[in-house]
Order: structure tokens, then C-alpha cells, then sequence
């Protein structure tokens, strides 16, 4: 095989997998999916955010990296003992991986782990309606 017939294979996986990426992110956004960006771990530089879709399934957020092979949620985040810690407006350093117009909240779950979430102001609102929409029984987590 030459180096032409190796450059063309390469260039077609490549197609095959821009295509891919463009179908999923395709088909979760139709699915009620909205643009969220994620971040597990706290990072005052600014890194470590992911772009992806998320969505909600009863009392569950499944959130999709849109730069992902797997077919399955990347992160599932229960409504169940998620608290709100802080909501910021994105720095400088960490717009490029958020949806545009983007707010930040940092949350925690009942475990004790922590995650960023950043979307933009529709997503939000619908983000914090599913919060408040608990089960009766439930306090708000933000109104202590």
C-alpha cells in the first residue's frame, strides 16, 4: 500500500468519524437535548471544561461529550441531593468551551463530589425548573 492509498484511508476514517459526531450531537439536540459544558474537577486556569448535550430523563441529567464515541451518557447526574453552591459568569480563559452567553453554577451532590456545569440562559432556566420541580417532600437545595 502507498503512501497515497494510506493518506486517502486516513482522511476517510476521519470523514467517517466528523460525520458520526455531527449525526449524535444531531439527534440528541432533537431529542430535547440542550448544549451544556461540564467540568469534573476545579481548575482556577480554566481548563478541564467539555462541551456536550444534555438531557433530562425523569429524575436524572445525562449529559453526552460531544467528542465521543460511545453510544451511552458520558455523566448522569441524579436530582436527588444535588445542591447549588455558587453561580459565577464564565472568566475569559473559559469561554472558548461554552455555550455563548453561558452561566456557571458549581454543584454538589449528596456524596460530597463536586461538577461545574455552564450553559446558556434557556438551558438554565429549564435546568433549574427540573431542580424545583422535585417530588413533594423535597426542599429547594438552594434555599436554606
Amino acid at each position: 500500500m502507498g503512501i497515497a492509498e494510506m493518506v486517502g484511508v486516513v482522511l476517510f476514517v476521519a470523514v467517517v468519524c466528523l460525520a458520526y459526531f455531527a449525526w449524535r450531537r444531531l439527534r440528541l439536540l432533537r431529542a430535547g437535548g440542550v448544549h451544556v459544558a461540564l467540568r469534573l474537577r476545579q481548575d482556577d486556569s480554566g481548563r478541564g471544561w467539555h462541551l456536550g448535550v444534555g438531557r433530562y430523563q425523569g429524575d436524572e441529567f445525562v449529559w453526552f461529550r460531544v467528542l465521543s464515541l460511545g453510544s451511552g451518557p458520558n455523566q448522569i447526574i441524579t436530582r436527588e441531593g444535588l445542591e447549588i453552591d455558587d453561580r459565577r459568569e464564565p472568566g475569559p480563559s473559559e469561554t472558548y468551551a461554552m455555550p455563548t452567553g453561558s452561566t456557571v453554577l458549581r454543584c454538589r451532590s449528596s456524596t460530597g463530589s463536586e461538577i461545574e456545569i455552564a450553559m446558556g440562559p434557556d438551558a438554565l432556566t429549564g435546568f433549574l425548573s427540573w431542580l424545583e420541580s422535585a417530588p413533594p417532600g423535597r426542599s429547594i437545595p438552594w434555599a436554606s
